[in-house]
């Protein structure tokens, strides 16, 4: 195996695996976990949508024209229906744990499908420029953590033991290998632009998606001991971040 490839996978490893950390933190201390994603999930708005406009999708216009607007669009339109009438591709509100319990094999196939394309996403930058995969894991990992918090307080309070939990939640980050091997071998040739600015642009729409519809609107909601405005500036801050590595890596 080469060094590209074991850095993707190392990559892949970060955006999702590592984000059942916060899984892990909910079944050590929930309400640790529940002041994590308070904050996380701003700061996660802000990087999702930051690297969507200012970084997926310029580099995916870059490779493959105009027509990377339209799959964007399209992938952004499948991600709402996707949610609507499948399964949930993010989750983590608390307040909707009744809810949630009576669709359990959803969640975690949704689950699936999601760290699928964190592993696209990863690989594709990678590709496109190997500084570039490292936000886009950066960016993965930073959704993830809120998510996976969800994830086990949905499993959790539906009766399933912390060792159950762990090991559905651990299975369903791993496929975030797949989707970056998919693009790995994909890519190989001269079909690399063309496959590489594609899943950038597929990935752009879905990040766009999770960052606008699911993340954004919390932001805007108090609850109790967090106000609006802290909520804004890990949002201001998310964005800031993504903002100054465009200023200070200018080719990605």
């Amino acid at each position: 195996m080469n060094k590209e490839l074991l850095t993707i996978l190392g990559l892949a490893a970060i955006g999702s695996v590592a984000g059942l950390i916060g899984g892990v933190i909910f079944l050590v201390k929930d309400s640790w976990a529940r002041k994590i994603s308070r904050y996380a999930v701003p700061f996660a708005a802000g990087v999702l949508l930051s690297v969507s406009l200012l970084n997926l999708i310029p580099e995916a216009e870059h490779l493959i024209g105009k027509k990377a607007f339209s799959i964007v669009l399209l992938s952004l339109l499948a991600s709402f229906f996707f949610e609507r009438f499948f399964a949930s591709l993010h989750h983590h509100e608390h307040s909707k744990i009744a809810e949630k319990k009576a669709s359990i094999p959803l969640i975690i196939f949704g689950d699936t499908i999601h760290n699928f394309i964190d592993g696209v996403a990863i690989a594709a930058a990678y590709l496109a420029n190997p500084t570039f995969g490292l936000i886009v894991a950066f960016a993965s990992f930073l959704h993830e953590t809120p998510h996976e918090i969800g994830d086990f307080g949905i499993l959790i309070s539906s009766g399933w033991k912390k060792t159950k939990t762990f090991g559905v939640n651990f299975l369903s980050a791993m496929a975030t290998f797949p989707g970056a091997l998919f693009v790995y071998y994909s890519a190989q040739g001269e079909n690399f632009e063309n496959v590489v600015g594609t899943l950038l642009a597929v990935a752009a729409g879905v990040f766009l998606f999770l960052g606008a519809s699911d993340f954004l609107p919390e932001v805007g909601e108090e609850e109790r001991g967090v106000k609006v405005w802290k909520k804004s500036l890990f949002l201001i801050l998310g964005v800031g971040i993504i903002y100054t590595l465009s200023l200070v890596f200018p080719d990605l």
